[in-house]
C-alpha cells in the first residue's frame, strides 16, 4: 500500500483575504464569549454563540465532514455500536480491494442495499448549512470522508472527496472510467455484477480497504488545512488516518478548531468549541447566528 506523507510546511493565508467583521467588532464579540476555565460548564447555546463568533471572525474556514453528517439523511455509518455497517460484516472480507477482486459478486450483493440508500438520500439541514456558509464567502472548502454526494446536492461547490464517490466506476481490465448513471439503477433492479464493454469488471470509484487515497485530492486537502485559520469538524470521530490527521495539520499551522460530533474525538482537548449534539440541529443554528452577526455589523456600517 502506498504511503503519502505531505510536507509539514504551512502556506500563508490568501493575501487579500479579509474577515466579514472588522477587528474592533471581533474583539467585542470574542471577549464576551471567552471560554476560560468554564469551558466544561458552558451550555449548548453559549457554545453555539462562541462557534458562530469564531466563524464570523475567520478569514478562511475549512470543514472536514464524516459519516455523522449524513446519518440524519438515512445513510448508515460504519462504526456506531448496534447500527454500524461493520457490526454485521468483517470489513476485510467484504470491502477490501483483495476481497473485491476475489469475490466481486459478494461485494455487490452486500453493497446493493447501501447503494439504494445513497441514491435515495437527500441533504439534511447540516449539509445545507455548510452550503450557506460557502455562499457567505467564509467556507472555502469541504473535505469529506463520505461517498454519498450529499454536499454537492445541497449546493456546496468545492468538495474534496477523500474516499472517492459512486458517480463513476473504473474497468479493472482496460482502465476506462465510466459514469455510473443508469448503470447503478440497473444494478439495483437486480442486474448482475456490472461489466465494462470490454468484458472487464467495473469497480466503483470509492476507496476500499487496502487502497491509497487519491493522491491529488489528499494533497489539496492537506494544503487547505495548512491555509485555513479555522477548521470545522462535523460528524467525524477522527479515528481513521490520514483524514484524522488533517485537523491537527491546521492546528500546527496556527488555526483554531470547532468540533460538532456525538462521540468524543482526539481533537476535543485542543478545540475552541466542542458540541456533542445532533449536527442537523446544531449546525444550522451556528450558521444562522453567523448570519445575524454579519447582518448586525452591516447594519452598523450603514448607520455610520
Amino acid at each position: 500500500m502506498a504511503v503519502f506523507v505531505p510536507g509539514d510546511h504551512c502556506l500563508p493565508a490568501t493575501p487579500n483575504a479579509v474577515g466579514l467583521l472588522p477587528r474592533e467588532f471581533n474583539i467585542v464579540e470574542l471577549k464576551s464569549l471567552k471560554l476560560g476555565p468554564f469551558r466544561k460548564r458552558m451550555d449548548t447555546q453559549r457554545r453555539i454563540e462562541r462557534a458562530a463568533a469564531l466563524i464570523a471572525n475567520s478569514k478562511y474556514v475549512v470543514a472536514l465532514t464524516g459519516a455523522g453528517i449524513s446519518t440524519p439523511s438515512g445513510v448508515p455509518d460504519f462504526r456506531s455500536p448496534g447500527s454500524g455497517l461493520w457490526e454485521k460484516v468483517n470489513p476485510i472480507l467484504m470491502a477490501s480491494t483483495f476481497s473485491f477482486r476475489l469475490q466481486p459478486q459478494a461485494f455487490y450483493e452486500w453493497a446493493r442495499p447501501l447503494a439504494r440508500k445513497l441514491l435515495e438520500a437527500e441533504p439534511n439541514p447540516a449539509h445545507r448549512a455548510l452550503a450557506k456558509l460557502e455562499d457567505m464567502g467564509l467556507l472555502k472548502a469541504v473535505i469529506t470522508q463520505n461517498i454519498d454526494d450529499l454536499h454537492q446536492k445541497a449546493g456546496s461547490r468545492r468538495v474534496l472527496e477523500l474516499h472517492g464517490n459512486m458517480r463513476q466506476a473504473t474497468c479493472l481490465k482496460c482502465h476506462r472510467v465510466v459514469s455510473t448513471h443508469g448503470m447503478m439503477e440497473r444494478f439495483l433492479e437486480g442486474e448482475e455484477v456490472p461489466n465494462c464493454s470490454c468484458g472487464g469488471l467495473l469497480k466503483p470509484n470509492v476507496v476500499l480497504i487496502g487502497e491509497p487515497l487519491p493522491r491529488w485530492v489528499l494533497l489539496e486537502a492537506w494544503g487547505e488545512a495548512e491555509r485555513c485559520d479555522l477548521m470545522l469538524v462535523v460528524g467525524s470521530s477522527l479515528e481513521i488516518a490520514p483524514a484524522a490527521e488533517i485537523p491537527f495539520v491546521a492546528l500546527r499551522c496556527g488555526a483554531k478548531a470547532i468540533v460538532v460530533n456525538y462521540q468524543p474525538t482526539p481533537l476535543d482537548s485542543q478545540a475552541e468549541v466542542v458540541i456533542r449534539k445532533d449536527v442537523a440541529e446544531v449546525l444550522p443554528r451556528i450558521i444562522g447566528q453567523v448570519g445575524r452577526l454579519v447582518d448586525r455589523y452591516i447594519g452598523k456600517s450603514v448607520d455610520r
